[in-house]
């Protein structure tokens, strides 16, 4: 049987760890309010943006070239790992720490053998994970989830950009957690550059809509895919934020309640101490009053 005092502190250290997890559970759902309203109104612009773009592409047709539209032969490429400075969200890091790994063990095996893969890692988990193991991060920009805005994720995008115009990479490829609601997050690998080909373009001329272009396609294509690049980018940090906020509070409502119930059976093992402990008092005396009267 426990000691009674073994399990009163058991039962006050309990208590405290659910008062932290608790207000840790409101402090992400405050955040996560915030974010959830950030990238619902994100997401409805950035359908358009990519609507136009995907237009302007079946329009020209063979017609659009772009640096950033034309596919060259895959030599080296570059996988964008966006994760979180912070643990306590359940599932949330690790997750998208194995798609990584499956993707360099399976579809990118033959370029990291040869020395052609690279990581550029956001989120202090996953860079530091990557790091200790070996992988090659050429770049963290964990720094870029504190106080994040579209100022301080535009320079990000423009340099991935450079990586490709310039041909230090031939596929950039984004690994992240999308947001769906505060307990699904759905694990994402989507290709930034070169710019996917839009689908059924066959039938594009019956299905897309009639814009008038001014100053011309090709003008608006070549202004408009930066733009549309650089809103992809910051739209997968919103996600992925909104996602990590939502697997906190999902993992501390979880725990808060863990806590309680592992309260209540402390208690009760209190309780059974207690009587146990009492009971053995009442023989003790009824028996030294026993042995008095023999």
């Amino acid at each position: 049987m426990p000691n009674l005092k073994e399990v009163r502190l058991r039962i006050e250290s309990v208590k405290s760890t659910q008062q932290i997890t608790s207000a840790m559970k409101m402090v992400a759902a405050s955040k996560l309010r915030r974010a959830q309203q950030a990238i619902i109104a994100l997401r409805p612009y950035a359908v358009k943006m990519t609507g136009i773009l995907q237009n302007l592409q079946q329009n020209l047709g063979e017609q659009a070239e772009n640096p950033f539209i034309t596919p060259k032969p895959v030599k080296k490429v570059l996988i964008v790992v966006l994760a979180s400075n912070r643990g306590l969200c359940g599932a949330f890091n690790s997750n998208v720490i194995k798609a990584v790994k499956n993707l360099v063990e399976t579809n990118f095996a033959s370029y990291y053998e040869q020395g052609n893969l690279s990581i550029l890692s956001a989120g202090k988990h996953a860079t530091d994970f990557f790091i200790r193991r070996g992988y090659p991060v050429v770049e963290r920009h964990d720094e870029l989830f504190e106080k994040m805005s579209f100022a301080k994720i535009a320079p990000l995008a423009g340099r991935l950009m450079d990586f490709y115009a310039k041909g230090e990479y031939d596929q950039i490829v984004m690994v992240y957690n999308q947001f769906k609601n505060a307990a699904v997050q759905l694990l994402v690998t989507e290709q930034l550059l070169p710019l996917p080909v839009p689908e059924a373009a066959s039938t594009a001329s019956n299905t897309h809509a009639d814009y008038i272009f001014e100053p011309g396609k090709k003008e608006i294509l070549d202004e408009i895919i930066p733009k549309a690049l650089t809103l992809q980018v910051y739209k997968a940090f919103i996600d992925s934020f909104a996602s990590e906020q939502g697997a906190r509070m999902t993992a501390m409502h979880q725990a808060t309640d863990n806590a309680g119930e592992l309260i209540k059976q402390l208690k009760l093992s209190y309780n059974k101490a207690r009587q146990s402990a009492i009971t053995n008092e009442i023989i003790e005396i009824v028996g030294g009053a026993e042995a008095q009267k023999g």
